[in-house]
Formats: structure tokens, sequence, C-alpha cells
């Protein structure tokens, strides 16, 4: 080996270790990886961002936003409507929205066809009695099988294809995916579906009217020789905080505010809502000499409009001299704000936090939910196990499940705004019919030119992505938000490492032992391999990150065996779709932990069996479609 091939596999091993540790975010190791590779001159610095321009990385991006067009158009709920069954029972019912799912994938980002699909699967799992695992765990496994299918369904296949462009082929068409993607993703839908009422773990998680915030919300009226009086919400919460309590409203005379600014002073005979666990209630009252209005136990959930009722007959009647004095100690525009509550609808919502939220690694405090937003966040549930304590500064994670209350329209602007999916009804988010329509035209129109080769793929969705901001499906101003930039520093930085493994030897050097050690020269058994080994690290690892690691060692294979490199990168596109044994392997994994309730080791139950069915199914028909 020389001292090269030893750097660039140092590296190699550092790197996927990073991404297995995932104390750093993917696109961080692969930053890192690619300036190691210039430090140690495996790659040359002025061609260390050639990877950027890529037509896969190109064609990643301008999908995404292709995709948020659908999105945020309606065009997929419109199909929801016409096409899944309303009166259907729990089997069929799950099969039709694995398929809409698998369908869906293979033209728009898999991530974002699951988000769509999440609230119909939990309202389905309602419906049926079922726990919300048993429809989540079949429709993200279906979401990503579907995705192999196509060129576009999925960023491993565009790097594969990539790859056969530099090996000296021509990049693989649009559904030249197809034959092997279909008959791997039908095989696999049809066992998840036949095996899931068995092999999937039932973790019951409480709906939003259990969602156990803490035993009581509690009504405190504020006697005058109380501490609070005087004090500001901000000042009085400090008081609190080493008793896990927080003040989630305040009612002055007949004005209810919901998430009190900060800076409001509290007064003699105002009541404030406090949530709080039952022994740490005593310590709050005591810590500001406060007494009990009400104890209302925490059986049902909040109703703002019931409690104001609940509340009416104790509070102050004389409305215009309490207005008078607020003039003292509160802005004109946080009276208004509070004003323009009363009429708002206050609402309960669930809310999953995506794998690319802009929210992860930050606290309620830190975003300023409430003096920014309104928004009081009441109980975080992580796989299955809920908390109230410290909740203003619990860092989320992905897959979380944030039990939020606000205005619902504020609520919903946040959740999409924050890369949150709503767990509620669909009827919320109201299809308009002239941009579903304009968006379904677009993706369908650059779906056909790069299915015919009118014109590259990546010419032909960045002319979509344009299409889309002119015709304002997507708006110019939103349409970076529709990028998932991570997964593009992701591929930009990975394909020259992946480059340096050619330069230097590497790869063909880890052909020859995959092929003497383990292959024993047999090219049949060297694709089973290629393909088991790039599922297994998918399992670990991003499935684009396996694919860039993977396709050099593909195409050594071949050239070694004297093959064609077809059948070996299609082991590659295959394998790094196929990731279901743990839930960081694949985003849609992720996001179905926190609904699920479901933890670490449930996943391989039924994904190892899936495994096998893939390797089983899909090495012959590579075999059949792409001959040796």
């Amino acid at each position: 080996m020389t001292p090269d091939q030893i750097t660039i596999l140092a590296i190699l091993v550092v790197t996927m270790a990073m991404f297995i540790w995932g104390r750093w975010r993917h696109d961080m190791v692969a930053a890192a990886a690619l300036l190691a590779c210039v430090f140690f001159g495996l790659v040359p610095g002025q061609e260390a961002f050639e990877g950027f321009g890529h037509p896969a990385v190109i064609t990643v991006a301008c999908i995404l936003i292709l995709s948020r067009g659908l999105q945020t158009s309606g065009a997929v709920d419109i199909l929801t409507d016409r096409l899944l069954p309303t009166s259907a029972g729990a089997w069929t019912s799950t099969a039709a929205l694995v398929a809409m799912a698998a369908v869906l994938s293979a033209f728009m980002n898999n991530v974002g066809a699951l988000a769509l699909l999440m609230p119909v699967a939990i309202m389905l799992a309602q419906r049926h009695k079922l726990a919300p695992g048993q429809v989540l765990m079949p429709l993200a496994f279906g979401s990503i099988l579907g995705g192999m299918t196509t060129l576009i369904g999925t960023p491993p296949n565009l790097i594969v294809s990539g790859f056969r462009a530099e090996a000296g082929l021509e990049s693989f068409a649009m559904f030249d995916f197809t034959p092997v993607g279909v008959a791997v993703a039908a095989a696999g839908i049809t066992f998840v579906l036949l095996a899931g009422r068995w092999l999937i773990p039932v973790r019951k998680r409480a709906d939003v009217d259990d969602f156990d915030t803490g035993a009581y919300l509690t009504e405190v009226r504020v006697p005058p020789d109380s501490r609070a009086v005087g004090m500001t919400v901000h000042k009085a919460e400090q008081t609190i905080e080493d008793s896990e309590s927080q003040i989630v409203a305040m009612i002055r005379g007949e004005h209810r505010v919901d998430a009190p600014r900060g800076n409001r002073k509290i007064r003699a005979d105002d009541i404030l809502v406090i949530e709080a666990e039952p022994r740490s209630l005593v310590s709050a009252l005591n810590a500001l000499g406060m007494r009990l209005e009400e104890d209302k136990p925490k059986s049902a959930p909040v109703d703002s409009r019931a409690a104001e009722e609940v509340m009416g007959e104790k509070q102050h009647r004389d409305k215009t001299e309490e207005a008078d004095r607020e003039a003292d100690d509160d802005a004109d525009e946080d009276r208004n704000r509070d004003r323009s509550r009363e009429s708002e609808d206050i609402a309960l919502m669930e809310v999953v936090v995506l794998p690319t939220s802009s929210i992860i690694g930050r606290s309620a405090r830190a975003l300023r939910l409430r003096t920014h937003h309104g928004i009081n966040l009441l109980a975080v549930s992580r796989q299955g196990s809920r908390t109230v304590a410290r909740l203003r500064t619990l860092r989320f994670r992905p897959s979380d499940v944030l039990l939020v209350q606000g205005p619902r329209d504020t609520l919903h602007e946040w959740a999409v705004n924050s890369g949150c999916v709503p767990l509620a009804d669909r009827s919320l988010r109201l299809p308009r019919r002239r941009e579903a329509t304009i968006a379904g035209i677009i993706m369908l129109a650059a779906v056909v030119g790069a299915a015919f080769g009118l014109l590259p793929a990546a010419i032909t969705f960045a002319a979509g992505a344009v299409a889309a901001m002119a015709t304002r499906v997507v708006p110019p101003r939103k349409v970076y938000e529709a990028i998932d930039w991570p997964v593009i520093v992701l591929l930009g930085a990975l394909i020259p490492v992946a480059g340096a493994m050619a330069t230097t030897g590497t790869a063909d050097l880890l052909a020859g032992l995959l092929l003497e050690h383990a292959a024993a020269g047999s090219a049949v058994i060297a694709i089973a391999l290629l393909l088991i080994v790039t599922m297994t690290l998918s399992d670990f690892m991003n499935n684009a990150a396996t694919a860039a690691v993977m396709c050099p060692i593909a195409i050594s294979a071949a050239r070694t065996l004297d093959a064609s490199p077809d059948p070996f990168l299609m082991a590659v596109a295959v394998g790094a779709s196929c990731a279901f044994l743990t839930p960081i392997g694949h985003q849609n994994n992720t996001l179905i932990l926190g609904p699920a309730g479901f933890r670490f080791g449930d996943y391989w139950r039924l994904g190892l069996p899936l495994e096998v069915i893939v390797v089983a199914v899909g090495v012959p028909m590579i075999l059949l479609v792409w001959p040796l």
C-alpha cells in the first residue's frame, strides 16, 4: 500500500466512524473529510469544490424545489383525497397509503412525501384503533422503497448515475432504475404489509388528549400581600424555576393573555395559569406567596375557551378602570396583541421535529417561543417518554414530538417555517387548485424532458425550478428554504473524496480484496456482496455518503473482472436505498421514531427479513436486466 492509499483509507475510516457516532452533522463530517484530503494533497486545492457543480448535486437541489411546490400547493392533498379509500378496512387503507407513498417518492423527495402523509397515517391508526407505529413503519419503509424506482427518486441513484458518466459511459436515464426498483419495491412492500402485523412492535403513545403535561394546570390568584405583586412575569418565572413550573397564561379582568410577555407586570388579583407537577406545585406557590384559585386535573387537553368560561365568574368586572391602569406599564403593541388574542382560536397541536428542522439543538428559550411567537411549549415526547421538567431549556432532537399551544394559524405557520410536521387534520391546509395544477405540470414536464433525453437531467430540473419560481408556485423568497442544504454540502464535499479513492488506486485495492478473498473471483457473488455491504453501511450512515464511497469500488471490481459496470453500480444503488435496521440510516426512519414511540431496536424485527428479501429479489433482477 502506498502512503496516499493509507491516508485516504484512514480518512474514510474516521469519516464513517463519525457518521455512525452521529455527534456531528453529516455535512460537517463530509466537509472535514474533504478538507483533510486537501491538506494531505489527495485532492488539489483548486478542485476541492468542484463537487458542488456536479450534475447530481444540482439535480437534487432542483428536485427539492419542485417537491416543495407539490407540497405547499396542495397537489398531494388533492391526490390523497381522490385516491385513498375512506371506508375501507385497516389493511386495505394502509396498503393504499403505502402504495401512494411509494409512487410519490419515485418523483419527489421521499422525506417530503412521508411528511405529507404522516397526518393521514396518524388519523388512520386512530380510526382503526391501531398503534401509530403499525401504520407509520410500513409508510416509512414504503416511501424508501419507492424512491429507488427512478433516477430522481433518491440522491443515491443520482450519484450512481454520475459515477457511470465519469466511467466513460452515459448517465443512467430516468427509468433505467425502474425494472429492478419496481420488482424490489413490490416484493418489499408486499412483505411489509403481510408481515407487519406480527413483526412491528406495538408501542402505545398518548394522543393529544392524554399527553402528560404534568398532573395539574392550576389557576392561581395573586393576593395583595403576595411577593409576586409588582414582579414581571420573567422575574416570577425565575423565582419558581427551581420548582420546575411555568406560567402559561395570565387573566386580568376579562382579558386572557396566553404566553404573556416577560416584561408584563403582575398585579394583585391577577389570575396566573401555572403548569406544574403535583410535587412541585406547593413549592412554586410558597415561593411567590400565592393561593390556589382552582385546581384543574389534567385529564383532558387544555381548552382555552372553556377555561375562560370557568374562570369568568371569578374575574373582576371593572374592565374600563383596569384598561386605564394597564397603560402605566404595558406597551401599546403588547396591549393590542392581547386584545386580538381574545378573538383568536387558541389550540393545542402536536408537531414532530423533522431531521432537517432548524430548531434541532435549540431550546424553547433560545427560540423565544413565547416572547417572539406567542406559543407555549407544554410537553415533549421523546421515543415514547414524556417530560415537563425544564422544558424551556430542553434542546430539541430529530423526531421529538412537541405539544404546543397558541393561535391555530400561528402554530401552523411556525411549524412550517421551523421544519416541523403538524400531526393534525390535513384539512387545515387548503389546497390551491391553480397552483397545484401548475406544480404538477412543471414536475411532469421536467420528468418527461429527462426521460426522453431532450436535455440533461440537471438542466431539465433546473428549468423546472426556474418555472416554479416564475409562476410563484414556490415564491422566490422561499426557494432557498426548500433546499436541504446539509444534503447538498454532503454531496458536494464527498464527490471529490470519492474521486481521490480512484486516483490513488484505493478503490482498485479494495475491489481486489473483495474479489480475491470474499467473492473468489465470481462476479455474481461480488454483486451480492456489494449490495449487502452497501446496505449494511447505509443502515448506519447517510445513504448518499454510502453511495459515494461504494461507487468507485464497484467500478474497480467490474474492471478487474472485465465485466460491465452497470450491474455493480445498480447493486450499490439498491443497497444504498435500503436502510431498514436502525432509525438513523434514513431520515424517514428517524422521522417516525417519536410519533410512533419506537425505540432504537424496534426496526430490525421487520427490517432484517426485509433486507434479506431485497437481496433475494434484487440480485437476480440485476443480473436479468443488466447482464454481465
